[in-house]
């Protein structure tokens, strides 16, 4: 290997850039997040264990806040959401979007303001229905023809529920075809281009129950270019413009979603939160003026751009194998607790931390423990050689989509989630243990 060669290694494996702010470099190969010893984390609670950074979700918090004040940005809950996650989002002004009735249950018993909050989701329970009105959901967002009626029914005929259209405005964006949600052909919303979205609407309006106050729109996951959002918006002032034009009504509000990209590894791109804020804003401002319409309250809903970056997962190394050319670290956590490789290949770097090695790297793949051969948490990674059993590999960016979609597989029980701060920690969710499955099964 080349002395250049393995310096843009060492290069690498030094790059905290993907890492919360707080990360900083220990001794011997160390790394602490929020004040705390990544080692002792996983000595003190076990792995896999999931570290989540209260500091970075609130500068998180704050940067949008910041860069969108004349918007509601809501929080994204499906990205990850806890009692004490309800609580810093509360805290830091954001409102929150959710797509089940279990979410903005916990959401309400945590003490977040119902009017603050929007429930979506393409095919919603009449348990999801009853429950955002039984509590006073802000808005509900109409996402099939056959919703209408359905929640006109349920709100009654001395109530009124605000509600939105989730419009498909034909724009395709996102880092995955499975997470591309602003074309035809999907199972989201409904659509401009075959007239789908402006027969709703005018279905919506016979309904005296429910109150129209805007559209929405996501078309995607992981973007990172601002033009597909700001040709989105085009399309959906058009369709504000020619709701006017046939029903007389003026639309104040305008939900962009979210699907604000981030960086799981060094040197990939990221979405300029700034640019986007003044592309939105400007074509917001011209496409308005072109069609003599009031500009609407903006609307936008990160979720992984808040938690993602703010999350680490710890692994011990079970074993390590060589098969010819191939090197299979396995750890002890693996698709249960992260489908995203295998959903969409999602690609990590994960790092050897609490020991310093001297040894050149090779590239390995890192797997899980389950009995899936697509069972593999990052692949082409350089790890130290000398990798063994008991190691302990920390994975950054993995505060989002990890924990919030964990299943039973394997019965092997969910990790944990530790909040770290001012050099604490302190335990936010406990490991799922077998007593929790246990108690599930009630069959004799």
């Amino acid at each position: 290997m080349t002395i250049a060669l393995v310096s843009e290694i060492a290069a690498e494996e030094d790059d905290l850039s993907v890492w919360p702010a707080s990360t900083t470099r220990l001794p011997h190969g160390g790394l602490a997040v929020g004040g705390v010893s990544l080692a002792d984390i996983a000595d003190r609670f076990d792995t896999p264990a999931y570290v989540l950074d209260e500091g970075e979700v609130r500068a998180r918090c704050r940067a949008y806040r910041g860069t969108f004040p004349d918007a509601d940005v809501l929080y994204a809950a499906k990205a990850f959401l806890s009692r004490t996650m309800v609580r810093w989002v509360a805290e830091e002004g954001l409102g929150l979007d959710v797509c089940s009735a279990g979410e903005l249950e916990l959401a309400v018993t945590a003490g977040f303001p119902p009017d603050r909050i929007v429930l979506h989701g393409n095919a919603k329970s009449p348990h999801d229905i009853e429950c955002a009105l039984r509590l006073g959901v802000g808005r509900i967002v109409i996402d099939s023809p056959s919703e209408i009626a359905r929640l006109a029914a349920l709100v009654g005929p001395h109530g009124r529920q605000k509600v939105m259209i989730r419009v498909i405005p034909g724009v395709s964006a996102g880092g995955h075809e499975k997470i591309r949600t602003g074309t035809d052909g999907q199972k989201f919303g409904l659509s401009l281009t075959d007239g789908s979205a402006q027969h709703a609407i005018a279905r919506l309006l016979t309904q005296p129950q429910l109150h129209l106050v805007g559209l929405r729109c996501h078309i995607g996951s992981q973007i990172t270019d601002v033009k597909p959002y700001v040709a989105a918006l085009r399309r959906m002032v058009g369709l504000m413009a020619r709701v006017r034009d046939t029903h007389g009504l003026i639309l104040p509000e305008l939900d962009m979603g979210g699907g604000h990209g981030i960086a799981y590894r060094p040197g990939e791109p990221t979405l300029d939160l700034t640019a986007l804020a003044r592309g939105l804003r400007i074509e917001l401002a011209a496409s308005c003026t072109a069609a003599g319409l009031e500009v609407p309250r903006l609307t936008i809903e990160p979720g992984r751009a808040v938690a993602g970056p703010a999350g680490v997962a710890l692994y011990r190394v079970l074993a390590v194998k060589n098969t010819g050319d191939q090197v299979f670290v396995a750890v002890d956590g693996g698709m249960s607790d992260n489908p995203r490789p295998a959903l969409y290949g999602v690609r990590y770097a994960p790092r050897l931390v609490g020991r310093h090695s001297t040894v050149d790297t090779r590239t390995a793949t890192v797997v899980g423990r389950h009995c899936e051969a697509g069972d593999i948490l990052a692949t082409d990674v350089e790890l130290p050689g000398d990798i063994r059993p008991g190691d302990l590999l920390a994975v950054p960016v993995a505060g989002a989509y990890q924990l919030s979609m964990a299943s039973g597989y394997n019965m092997v029980g969910r990790p944990p989630v530790v909040a770290v701060d001012g050099g604490t920690a302190r335990l936010l969710v406990r490991r799922e243990t077998l007593d929790d499955l246990r108690s599930r099964d009630i069959g004799e």
